[in-house]
């Protein structure tokens, strides 16, 4: 499964599809883990996972523990903003894990590498 990589740095993101074989050294990591990003094809770089959605637009939530999906009662937080004071509702989260489920990855980079990102992604800067 390819996963598309949203790599967040101070002054701009930038998005990567990561090729399916790449991808496998991503399953299983959880929300808060940190990468070496040579998995992703980015030298140099290390990343913190931050977040993600699934293939049917899910958002993952740290507090979910493994790979399977639940509704929760919320009252705001991550995937739900409530418009009155009290108010709650029921909502669909992905756990914490990256499974073959999982479309976006969210990170954040923790150690820069040598080469710019720009110039290491190329074309796909957004």
């Amino acid at each position: 499964m390819a996963f598309k990589v949203v790599i967040s740095d101070k002054e701009k993101s930038v998005q990567m599809e990561v090729d399916p074989s790449e991808s496998r050294g991503l399953i299983g990591l959880t929300i808060g883990d940190e990468f070496d990003g040579s998995i992703i094809g980015l030298s140099g770089y290390k990343l913190k996972i931050t977040g993600g959605s699934d293939k049917n637009g899910f958002p993952m939530k740290k507090t979910v523990p493994g790979a399977r999906r639940i509704r929760s009662l919320v009252s705001g937080g991550v995937g739900y903003k409530p418009r009155r004071d009290g108010e709650r509702r029921r909502k669909t989260f992905r756990g914490n894990t990256i499974s073959d489920d999982i479309v976006q990855i969210n990170t954040v980079v923790i150690e820069k590498g040598e080469k710019p990102l720009e110039e290491l992604l190329g074309a796909d800067e957004e």
